[in-house]
């Protein structure tokens, strides 16, 4: 059992899974681009700053390193990141405010705390599945690494939501196609969403992330694929990353937790954001361009995910009148250097902008 105190905050409690438990033992995270994040946000001392995907801590321990003062809201979805709030609540007495939930939640948590609308002075966002994620076999978001096809976040708050295994136990072929097509851009969409089809009239049930990804590899053959550092990559990595994202509701919480950050942030505060893949770095350049109209951040019917958010028209206008302004002329993506000493950095992008009005 877990306990966290902070500011006169109610203690906050969740029971340790035994997945959760094992990955606090020891934080995995190197933060992407920190030196990038830091330079942009340009914290002062007594700064209010909200970081939106906490994980592990890392970039949210680089503010506290180099900015006295400065107080850190820190949110995230998943109960095992509570640990590492705590860790660096005790480093930081005072200077830490912990806050679980997702990014659709964080007007409630807010209000809760006597936080109002334009109070933030910056918001900081490391978007897509974090490392103790992935490194967690029972949270089955690797490919590589055998465990249950799970890839729920916040699983352990909501029991009752949706895993990867019922979305395939579950969707039509065509919503299997559309899934691995527009979430994944998955090249071989349609043969996957058969042969996953196929397998029920088998009986077989696809119940661990071993058995989908043998049976991606069987449907590609030997056709054999890279990533950007030209490393041999497994066929199933696009397919779990559009399950992951469909399961977890990814994109339309990123296209509103944006819509939150006008609301939030004061004028002149900061906005950083870190993408991973093209979807979510999409979508963050259209709000950045206030272009977010023309096609809305989800394309699919969310016929199997248990959370949605509806947004009244008032609160949707005044957002697309809210403007920003980029901090630099092209997007930043990480050095040679820091590729190289944390591969998971190689598909980042970071965007960064002021709110002007």
């Amino acid at each position: 059992m877990l306990r966290l105190l902070s500011k006169g905050l109610p203690i906050v409690r969740y029971q340790c899974t035994q997945a959760a438990c094992k990955v606090a033992e020891n934080a995995p995270h190197t933060p992407v681009m920190a030196n990038e994040v830091l330079h942009y946000l340009d914290p002062d001392p007594h700064h209010l700053i909200l970081d939106m995907t906490f994980g592990a801590g890392g970039h949210s321990r680089k503010i506290l390193e180099t900015t006295a003062d400065v107080t850190l809201l820190t949110l995230d979805r998943d109960p095992s990141a509570q640990r590492y709030m705590a860790d660096l609540a005790v480093d930081y007495p005072g200077r830490i405010i912990p806050l679980l939930g997702r990014f659709s939640e964080l007007p409630t948590l807010l209000s809760a705390l006597n936080i109002a609308p334009g109070s933030i002075d910056g918001i900081l966002f490391d978007y897509g599945c974090s490392s103790m994620q992935f490194d967690i076999a029972e949270r089955g978001f690797s490919v590589s690494k055998n465990g249950p096809l799970d890839m729920r976040m916040d699983g352990d708050r909501f029991p009752d939501s949706i895993t990867a295994a019922k979305v395939l136990a579950n969707a039509t072929e065509e919503d299997l196609y559309k899934i691995l097509k527009v979430y994944g851009e998955e090249k071989q969409a349609r043969k996957i969403a058969r042969a996953i089809i196929e397998t029920r009239y088998l009986f077989k049930k696809l119940t661990t992330t071993e058995e989908l990804a043998d049976l991606i590899d069987s449907v590609c053959g030997d056709e054999v694929r890279f990533d950007k550092l030209h490393r041999k990559s497994h066929n199933a990595t696009k397919t779990f990353q559009a399950l992951r994202i469909f399961v977890n509701n990814e994109l339309n919480e990123i296209n509103y937790s944006l819509i939150l950050s006008q609301k939030y942030l004061k004028l002149g505060g900061k906005l950083i954001t870190i993408t991973f893949h093209s979807l979510e770095d999409t979508i963050v350049k259209r709000h950045m361009l206030g272009n977010i109209i023309q096609n809305v951040a989800n394309q699919l019917p969310l016929k199997y995910v248990s959370h949605s958010v509806n947004i009244d028209n008032d609160f949707f206008v005044e957002a697309l009148e809210s403007n920003w302004k980029c901090l630099h002329k092209h997007v930043i993506v990480p050095s040679a250097e820091e590729v190289e000493a944390n591969p998971r950095s190689r598909s980042a992008k970071l965007r960064a902008a002021v709110r002007i009005k």
